[in-house]
C-alpha cells in the first residue's frame, strides 16, 4: 500500500517515460502484495468552524489553518510540506495531514496491520487536534457536508491543483464546487493479491457501496436547514462529474482486469501535470491523448500516471491499492467502524464471496438507483427492490463473520469484531447517523438551534 509515500519514490516514477498501455497495467500490477503483508489504511476529513462565530476556518491569521499545522508540527514531530512558501500539509513516517479546498482537514493514516492500531491512531490525532484547537476557539465537525455554509461562505486554501480544477469542474456538472469546499468523507485502503483478487474485490466492493453509504450517511443539512437528503455528500458526488465519478459498469463485465481499469482511466480527461513547482492544466486532454502526442513539449511519465489516478473519483478506485469512497464523515467509533467493516469482507476469502453473492443479480441501473435512494433516504431506502437496513445487517453479519476468521488479537481484545459495535447499534436503532440527527433536530433542537446542533456533532 502507497499511503504515505514520499518525494523519492515520486521522483523515480517522474523519471520513468510511458510508452503504452502495457506500462500502466504494469504499474498497477506492480501494487499486489502478498496475503501475510496486506494491511489497511484509514483516510478521514473534518470541516472546522471557528466557535465564536461558526464560520469557516480561514487560512491566514492567528487562528488559521496556517496557524493550525505549524502547532500540530511543533507539538508532535510533523514534518512541513510546502507549496509555494505556502504551508499545506504535513507529513510523519507513513502519515500524513492534508487540506481539501475548503479547509478540510485530511489525516490519511498509516498502512497498519490490525483496526486495534489503526483506531489507536485515529484517536491520538484527534486528541491532538483538540488540545491544539482549543486556544484558537477552533472546532471540528463529524458530518458529511457542511450543515451552515454553502461554496460563497468557503475559505479556499492556497493549492494551486485546486485552481484548475474550480476552473473545469463546473464546466461538468451541477455541484463540483460544493464537493470541493462543503464535503468530508471517511475512506479506507486494502491491498490485493493479484489481478484475479483485485478484480473480485471491485467488484463485490462496487455492488455493495450503496449499502455501505446507507450505513454512514450523515448529512442532512444545508445553510442551516433540512436539505432533503440523509447524505446531502453523496447526491453532490453524483453531481460533480460524470467523467469520473460514481459507479463503473465495466467493473462487473466479464474479463474485468488491470487493462479495463487503466483503459477507463486514460480516456478520462486530465487536470494537470506537475513539472518541477508548476501545476500545468490539461485543458481537458485525455492522459490516452497526452501519453501519445504529449502536451506543450512535455512526455508522460509513470508519475503523471499516479497523480492522474488520484484525480478519479469513482466509489471504489483503483490504484496500486483499492480504496473504498462512499461513506460520509462521521463520529470516531464508526470512523474505526468503517475500516473494520471493509476488512471483514475484503480480507478473509468466504466473506468477499458471499457479500458479492448480496448484490450480484441486481441490474446496474439498479445499483444507479439505489445511491438516488440511499442519497434521499439513508437505511430508509430501498435497494433492488429490498430494504436497505434488511440488507445492512446481512453484510454486517458476513463481515462480523469475516473478522472473526481473520482473528486479528489487539491487547485485551480477543480480535475485531468489538469495533463493529456501533454498527450493530445503528442497525438495531433502524436508522443512519444522519436519520437519528434528523430525528434529534426535529425534537430537541426544536428545528432551529443550529449552535446546539454543532456542539452535538463536534470531535
Amino acid at each position: 500500500m502507497n499511503a504515505g509515500s514520499g518525494a523519492p519514490r515520486e521522483t523515480a516514477l517522474a523519471e520513468q517515460p510511458v510508452a503504452g498501455i502495457s506500462d500502466l497495467v504494469a504499474f498497477l500490477r506492480a501494487g499486489e502484495t502478498p496475503r501475510a503483508a496486506w494491511r489497511v489504511g484509514t483516510e478521514h476529513e473534518k470541516m472546522g468552524l471557528r466557535s465564536a462565530d461558526l464560520r469557516p476556518v480561514p487560512y491566514e491569521g492567528e487562528a488559521g489553518i496556517a496557524h493550525l499545522l505549524r502547532e500540530i508540527a511543533a507539538r508532535d514531530g510533523w514534518q512541513p510540506i510546502f507549496e509555494a512558501e505556502q504551508l499545506i500539509g504535513l507529513r510523519k513516517a507513513n502519515a500524513s495531514i492534508t487540506l481539501e479546498p475548503g479547509g478540510q482537514l485530511e489525516l490519511s493514516g498509516a498502512p497498519l496491520r490490525t483496526i486495534h492500531q489503526t483506531c489507536d491512531e485515529l484517536h491520538r490525532h484527534l486528541d491532538l487536534l483538540r488540545r491544539v484547537s482549543a486556544p484558537l476557539d477552533l472546532l471540528w465537525l463529524s458530518l458529511g457536508a457542511s450543515p451552515l455554509h454553502d461554496v460563497a461562505d468557503a475559505s479556499p486554501m492556497p493549492k494551486a491543483r485546486y485552481d484548475i480544477m474550480r476552473r473545469y469542474l463546473p464546466t461538468r456538472a451541477k455541484h463540483p464546487l460544493e464537493m470541493m469546499y462543503l464535503t468530508a468523507t471517511v475512506q479506507a485502503n486494502f491491498d490485493f493479491e493479484d489481478e484475479a483478487d483485485m478484480a473480485r474485490k471491485m467488484r463485490m466492493a462496487m455492488a455493495v457501496t450503496p449499502i455501505v453509504s446507507a450505513l454512514f450517511a450523515n448529512s442532512p443539512f444545508h445553510c442551516g436547514k433540512e436539505s432533503g437528503f440523509v447524505s446531502r455528500r453523496l447526491h453532490i458526488w453524483r453531481h460533480t462529474d460524470p467523467d469520473r465519478c460514481g459507479l463503473l459498469p465495466f467493473v462487473f463485465e466479464p474479463g474485468f482486469g488491470y487493462q479495463r481499469y487503466v483503459e477507463w482511466a486514460i480516456s478520462v480527461p486530465m487536470f494537470y501535470i506537475v513539472r518541477g513547482d508548476l501545476y500545468l492544466p490539461m485543458d481537458g486532454q485525455s492522459f490516452d491523448t497526452f501519453m501519445r502526442r504529449g502536451f506543450q513539449g512535455h512526455h508522460a511519465t509513470l508519475e503523471d500516471f499516479n497523480l492522474h489516478l488520484t484525480t478519479l473519483f469513482p466509489e471504489v478506485r483503483c490504484k496500486q491499492f483499492i480504496e473504498v469512497r462512499g461513506a460520509d464523515a462521521v463520529g470516531p467509533e464508526l470512523i474505526c467502524a468503517l475500516p473494520a467493516l471493509w476488512k471483514g469482507l475484503f480480507y478473509d476469502d468466504a466473506a468477499l464471496a458471499a457479500a458479492w453473492e448480496l448484490a450480484a443479480k441486481w441490474p446496474f441501473e439498479e445499483r444507479e438507483r439505489a445511491l438516488v435512494a440511499v442519497a434521499r433516504e439513508g437505511l430508509a431506502a430501498r435497494i433492488a427492490g429490498q430494504p436497505a437496513l434488511a440488507l445492512a445487517r446481512e453484510l454486517h453479519a458476513i463481515a462480523v463473520e469475516g473478522l472473526s476468521r481473520i482473528a486479528h488479537r489487539g491487547g485485551e481484545h480477543a480480535d475485531e469484531r468489538s469495533f463493529l459495535e456501533p454498527v450493530a447499534e445503528l442497525l438495531e436503532s433502524g436508522a443512519s447517523p444522519g436519520e437519528q440527527l434528523l430525528a434529534r433536530w426535529q425534537s430537541e433542537f426544536n428545528r432551529h438551534d443550529m449552535r446546539q446542533l454543532v456542539e452535538h456533532v463536534r470531535y
